[in-house]
C-alpha cells in the first residue's frame, strides 16, 4: 500500500495536524483569518459527538434553549471580572443598518451575562429552581494565533447555565456536570482518559469561585484543557438581580453554575489519538465504523460487497460501501486511513472464490482474511475490542509521559516533553508564577487517588504541570 503523505509527528508535530487536518478532510480556513470551515466528515464526527453529549446533558435534567448572539455592551460591565478576562477576545459591533449604534454590542464570547438576565427574569420563587438551560451555539473569541479546532476566532459549542437555591446545589451540580457528562463522555465515546481536577486561582474562569477542569494529553506530550465545569457562586445572581422568594417568604439571591465543551475536542481526537497513517476515530464515535471496498471487479463482488454491508447494518453497525473501481484501490484504501474508519472489509474475486474477505483493522493494525460467514461477527467484535484498546495506549502514553517531581526545577524540566506532578504545597502561586514565565502552566490540582481536592489547601494535592495548547 502507498505512504501517507504526512509529516511525521516526530519530525514536526504542529505540520502533521495540519496536515490530518488538511488530508482527511475535515476543515479548511475561512475567508477571515482565524475563522473555519469544517467539512462534512469532520463535521459528521462533531454530530456524533454533540447527539451523544446532548444526551447527557438532558439525563442530567437541563433542557435546551437559544439565546442571542448579540449581547449589549453594558451586560458585560456589570460582572467586572467577567469582562475583564475577555475583554482583550472581544469582537465589538460598532455600526449596523448604516448607523453608528447608541450603544456598542458584542459577539458573544460566552453567554453567562445575556443568560443571566434572562434567569432573573424566569426565577421568582423557590419553585422555579434549579433552573437548568444549556444552548448549542457558535461563540467569538478573536485569536491572535489561531488553529484549526484548538483556537479559532469562532468556534462551536454547548454552553449550560443553572441557578440553585443553595451554594451546595450549585457545587454538587457543577460537579454533577464534570464528572457524569464530561468525564465520562470523553472515556466512553471520545476513549480519552482525562485527568479530573480544580483550577488555580491564576488560570480560574473569569467571574467564577471554582472552576473544574478536564485535562488530555496530546501525542506530543502537551496538555489540552477538554471541557470545565465553573461554580460562580453569587457574583453573576448579584450582577443580574438573580433572586427568589424562599419557602420562608425571603427574597434571597441564587447561585449559579456554567459549563461548556467546545469544537476543540475534535483537536484533541486528532492529537490525542492520531499516528502518522492520519486519524484513529473511536469506533464508538466513528461517522464510518466499517468500509466495505470492493477491490476488483468481478463475477458477484459487488453484489457480495452490498449484501456485507446490509449484514452490517442490521446489526447496527454505521458501514458504507466503497465500490468505485475507477480510482485505484491503493488510493482508496489510504483514503480511509487517513480517515481513521476503525474497520475495511476488502472484497475482490479471488478472495470471494474461496468464500473469504480480507477485513483490515485501522487501530489494532494488520490485515486478515474471514470466512464471509463469520465477517459481521468479526467485525462487531474487533470494533469493541479496538476502543478499549484505543483508550489503553493512550492511558500507558499519558502514565509514561508523566513525573512525579518535588521541585520547581524538576517540573520545568519534566514539562519539556511531558508533564510533571508536584505537591502543590511546594510549588504554590509564586511557583505557579515562575512556570507560567516559561510557558508552563498548572493544568490543574488533584488528588493522588485521582479524585478532586474539594479546596487548594486540602492535605496531598498534586498540581499538575505541562505546556499547553
Amino acid at each position: 500500500m502507498p505512504k501517507t503523505v504526512l509529516t511525521p509527528q516526530s519530525e514536526d508535530f504542529p505540520r502533521w495536524y495540519q496536515d490530518v487536518v488538511a488530508k482527511a478532510e475535515l476543515a479548511d480556513n475561512g475567508p477571515v483569518r482565524g475563522t473555519m470551515v469544517i467539512r462534512p466528515y469532520g463535521y459528521a464526527i462533531w454530530e456524533r459527538m454533540q447527539a451523544d453529549m446532548d444526551r447527557r446533558i438532558k439525563e442530567a435534567g437541563a433542557r435546551n434553549a437559544y439565546f442571542p448572539l448579540f449581547i449589549p455592551e453594558s451586560y458585560l460591565t456589570r460582572e467586572a471580572e467577567h469582562v475583564e478576562g475577555f475583554s482583550p477576545e472581544l469582537a465589538v459591533v460598532t455600526h449596523a443598518g448604516g448607523k453608528e449604534l447608541e450603544e456598542k454590542v458584542v459577539v458573544r464570547p460566552t453567554s453567562e451575562t445575556v443568560i443571566g438576565e434572562y434567569l432573573a427574569k424566569w426565577t421568582q420563587s423557590y419553585r422555579d429552581l434549579p433552573l437548568l438551560l444549556n444552548q448549542w451555539a457558535n461563540v467569538v473569541r478573536w485569536e491572535l494565533r489561531p488553529r484549526i479546532f484548538l483556537r479559532t476566532s469562532e468556534f462551536l459549542w454547548q454552553e449550560g447555565h443553572t441557578a440553585h437555591a443553595t451554594e451546595e446545589d450549585a457545587r454538587l451540580y457543577a460537579k454533577r456536570i464534570h464528572e457524569e457528562v464530561y468525564a465520562s463522555f470523553m472515556r466512553e465515546m471520545l476513549a480519552m482518559p482525562v485527568v479530573l481536577g480544580r483550577k488555580t486561582a491564576r488560570e480560574r474562569f473569569a467571574g467564577a469561585t471554582n472552576t473544574l477542569a478536564l485535562e488530555g494529553m496530546m501525542r506530543d506530550g502537551k496538555a489540552l484543557q477538554m471541557g470545565t465545569s465553573h461554580e460562580l457562586g453569587q457574583n453573576f445572581a448579584k450582577a443580574f438581580d438573580i433572586t427568589y422568594l424562599s419557602e420562608q417568604g425571603r427574597q434571597e439571591t441564587c447561585w449559579t453554575t456554567s459549563w461548556g465543551t467546545s469544537t476543540r475536542m475534535l483537536g484533541g481526537l486528532i492529537m490525542g489519538h492520531g499516528d502518522d497513517q492520519g486519524l484513529r476515530v473511536p469506533p464508538r464515535l466513528a461517522p464510518v465504523q466499517v468500509l466495505v471496498m470492493v477491490v476488483k471487479d468481478g463475477e458477484g463482488v459487488v453484489e457480495a460487497a452490498r449484501q456485507v454491508v446490509s449484514d452490517l447494518l442490521a446489526r447496527g453497525v454505521r458501514a458504507e460501501l466503497d465500490a468505485r473501481v475507477d480510482t485505484p484501490f491503493g488510493r482508496r484504501a489510504v483514503d480511509a486511513e487517513l480517515k481513521g474508519i476503525p474497520v475495511r472489509v476488502e472484497v475482490g474475486p479471488r478472495d470471494l472464490a474461496e468464500g473469504s474477505v480480507t477485513v483490515a483493522r485501522r487501530i489494532a493494525g494488520g490485515k486478515s482474511p474471514v470466512r464471509l460467514a463469520a465477517v459481521v461477527d468479526t467485525v462487531t467484535a474487533a470494533l469493541e475490542e479496538d476502543h478499549d484498546a484505543l483508550y489503553a495506549a493512550a492511558l500507558a502514553h499519558r502514565d509514561a509521559n508523566t513525573t512525579a517531581v518535588e521541585s520547581l526545577q524538576d517540573a520545568a524540566e519534566a514539562a519539556r516533553t511531558g508533564w510533571a506532578t508536584i505537591p502543590w504545597s511546594t510549588l504554590g502561586p509564586e511557583g505557579e508564577a515562575t512556570l507560567a514565565q516559561s510557558a508552563v502552566t498548572v493544568r490543574c490540582l488533584t488528588m493522588p487517588d485521582g479524585s478532586v481536592p474539594s479546596s487548594e489547601s486540602d492535605d496531598g494535592v498534586l498540581a499538575v504541570v505541562g505546556r499547553a495548547y
